[in-house]
Formats: structure tokens, sequence, C-alpha cells
């Protein structure tokens, strides 16, 4: 498991098609739809970069030609929404957010149930296990959320979960090799490193911009403790949509809690998302960063890092008895008026299956079944052990980070301004009471689903 991620590529680069003949059963018809075309839409993302070599994979199993169209962030986001609103649809699979954008789209009935299709042995394999992906992955696209007749509208793809990262040379070098183990010594050993001028304390998400709100949600979660955080709720609503949880203690204190680690950053904070954020904690500037798992695999690239070897991976420091976490997921899903659905449904199921999973996972660090990360492949070749177990500890009791609503993305960007507010010194418990307002007025008018 120590193998270099470069090793390991060159390795499945030698006998792909032959790995994965072993997995795909002949009682089962991929030829069905041969000679059938159907269109892929898909973010420049590293699950792109990684299913690409295995494409024609894919076409020489199934007779389906493939027409993949890609399409870097953030303009993805509107360009999907255009296609999947145009009249035809110009794309019988697509790279789907699963979180209140997939929802939303749910809502407007742009997406397939994708349960039928999971149903129809003629059109699943028997070997295809939905149940081997964690039933918090699955979650984020049943809906209706909490019904009897919810269905599946995406399969998980990617998932990040929200990890601690470390530098160990910083961390020996100011804090004897002891990793903290709680939030506040966390908040505690950032402040110490940044005031001394010597290093940054900690690297964070700081834009004031809904983006954030997932990392924030990690970190809010870890806070709440084992009480349950249903959906379409989540953390943030108390059941209802005109009851917010804004100013509810264990808010204000995850929202402090994030406004300490930015004020042990570097200045320009408020002007950092995720790519800068990074590129710091990989230049080895930072001695923490809390942020999205799928990183991990970066900070290993000698070639492009400059901590490689030098980074530590653990879960989130613990507020309660137990670290706990949240996490984001990409999936796949298919247009509600795609021409292809059932040839779209064969790329889906072919391309989350243990035997491909495994393969793509690779340029990601975030396969999102079970198994990936317990049977021996090339992904678990690849990954650094420590990483792989503290993301694999965190999939066990992660929770989603999404809220189902409409307008969540302008409750997630007041979040992120009340975030600001605390950084900038206002009272934690004031900022949340005007936060509470806010969100109450964004809401109002809304009743429960």
């Amino acid at each position: 498991m120590l193998t270099s991620l470069t090793t390991s590529c060159r390795r499945l680069a030698r006998s792909p098609t032959r790995e994965a003949a072993i997995d795909f059963g002949q009682k089962f018809d991929w030829r069905r739809f041969a000679g059938d075309e159907i269109g892929l839409l898909l973010d420049d993302h590293p699950w792109t970069s990684g299913i690409q070599p295995y494409l024609p994979e894919f076409e020489a199993l199934t007779g389906i030609t493939l027409k993949p169209r890609m399409v870097a962030e953030p303009a993805y986001f509107a360009e999907m929404e255009a296609i999947l609103r145009a009249d035809p649809v110009q794309a019988d699979a697509f790279f789907l957010p699963m979180d209140s954008t997939a929802y939303r789209l749910w809502g407007d009935d742009l997406l397939l149930p994708l349960t039928p299709l999971l149903n129809n042995p003629t059109l699943t394999t028997a070997s295809y296990n939905l149940f081997d992906f964690p039933e918090g992955f699955r979650l984020a696209a049943m809906y209706p959320p909490n019904r009897s007749s919810q269905q599946l509208f995406g399969i998980p793809a990617t998932f990040e979960a929200y990890i601690l990262f470390y530098n160990k040379r910083l961390v020996n070098q100011f804090l004897a090799g002891r990793v903290p183990q709680t939030m506040a010594e966390l908040v505690q050993a950032a402040t110490q490193i940044n005031e001394s001028g010597q290093a940054l304390g900690a690297v964070m998400r700081g834009v004031k911009s809904d983006a954030i709100i997932d990392t924030v949600s990690g970190i809010m979660l870890n806070g709440w403790g084992a009480e349950p955080t249903p959906l379409p709720f989540n953390l943030w609503f108390d059941g209802d949509w005109q009851k917010p949880c804004m100013n509810a203690p264990r808010v204000v204190e995850g929202l402090t809690t994030y406004a300490r680690l930015m004020q042990a950053g570097p200045a320009n904070i408020k002007q950092m998302d995720w790519p800068e954020a990074t590129q710091l904690f990989q230049a080895g500037k930072a001695a923490f960063y809390i942020d999205a798992s799928l990183f991990g695999p970066d900070f290993e690239q000698g070639d492009t890092s400059a901590i490689a070897g030098q980074v530590g991976y653990t879960v989130l420091p613990r507020v309660h008895q137990q670290s706990l976490t949240g996490h984001w997921l990409w999936g796949l899903g298919i247009p509600r008026r795609s021409s292809q659905p059932q040839a779209a449904w064969l790329f889906i199921q072919w391309a989350t299956s243990q035997a491909v999973e495994a393969k793509i996972a690779v340029a990601t660090g975030g396969a999102p079944r079970f198994s990936s990360w317990l049977t021996p492949s090339v992904y678990t070749e690849a990954i650094n052990f420590d990483y792989a177990l503290a993301v694999q500890t965190a999939m066990q009791t992660s929770r989603p980070t999404a809220v189902l609503h409409p307008k969540w993305n302008q409750v997630a960007l007041a979040i992120a301004a009340t975030i600001h507010q605390i950084y900038d010194g206002a009272q934690p418990a004031l900022a949340a009471d005007q936060l509470q307002t806010t969100v109450k007025q964004l809401m109002a008018g809304e009743g429960s689903p």
C-alpha cells in the first residue's frame, strides 16, 4: 500500500482489458445496445482524467460508441443545467453533483430515476452491489428524502470526506511531533505556529462564497456529535424550514472554530478558495489544512509537491468522544429526456463497478465503494497507508453535507458571511443571531416538504 501513485499507474497500463474481463460475467448481455451512441457530459475532474484511458474498453465490451464532452469548472455547472433543460438533450449520462443541485434538478423533473434500471435483471448484472456504497452516500441522491416512495437518482462516482492534513516537519519543529487530538488543541497549536512568524498555522477555504459550505459542514458535523442530522434539513434546520438552528450553541461553536482557524492563516485568507489553500499547503508553508480527502494523493507527487513523504493524514480532531465528519459526492446521472437511457445505464454501471472504480480512483483517492479500500487492487497499492486509514475511518461514520432545498446556496453564502464577521472580530453569538434572522427571512413562506 506504500507503492507510489506513479508506479501503480504504470502497472495499471499494462493489461487493463484482461483484468476487467475477470469481473464481467458472460451471462449478462453487455452488447444488447451495440451500435448505439451515447453522449457523456463530464466535469474536468481527476475522475474524468482517471476514466479516459478506459473508455475504449467500454466501447469494446458493449459496442456502444461514446461521445464524451469535458467542461472545466466553474463553467461546468451552468453548461450542465443548460444541456439538461435543452430539447433535445445532448447528453445521455453526466457528472452529477450529489447535493442541493441534484435535488433542485430532481424537483424540476430533469433527472431519470435509476431504481427501475437497477431492479431490472436484464439491465443490471447480478454482481453489481449497490449496498457496497455506504448508506450515507446513497441517501444523498434518494428523493423524495425520508419517504417510502423514494428512488435513487445518482450513483456515487467519487467522494471527498473532510480530514486533517498536517506537515510533519512543522509539527516536529513546533509541537515536538504531537498532532492535536481535539479541535481546541488544533486551534491553539495553529495559532501558536502562526504567531511565531516562521510558518502559517493553518490554511483554509476562506473566500466568502457558498462553495466553502461543505468544508464548513464537515467541521460542524464533527462538533454536532452523535445526534442524527437527517436530510433534507441536515443540522442547519430543526425539522422545518421555518426553524433554522443558526444560533444553536453547537453551530456557534463550529462557526467560531472555522473563523479561528482562518485567523491562524495568511493575511489574505478571505480571498482564498481551495486552489490557493492547497497550493500553500503543498508548498510546505502551512502546518495544518482541513479539507477534502481527495487532495491527498496530489501531496505525494514529488514532481509537483514540496512535501511529498512529509504529509500526515488523520481524521478531524474530536470535539466530543469520537471524531466525526461529512462528505460530498460527485455521481453519475441520466437526464430525464435522454434518448438512450438504457445504454447510458450500462455505462454508469460499468464505470461504477468495483473493477473499474479501483482503476479510476487511483487518480482521485475517492473510491466510494467499501470494497475498493479492502480488496487488493491497483488502488490499494497506490495509496499511502496513513491516508487510506484516515479516509476509511472517516467514511465509516461520515454524513452528507447536503441540505436539500433550492435556496440552500443563498443560506450557505450567508453562513460564509457570518464566518467572515467572526473572523473580523464580531461576537460569535451576536453574529449567529443575525444569521438566524437572515435565514428566517430567506426561508419565509417555505413550508415543510
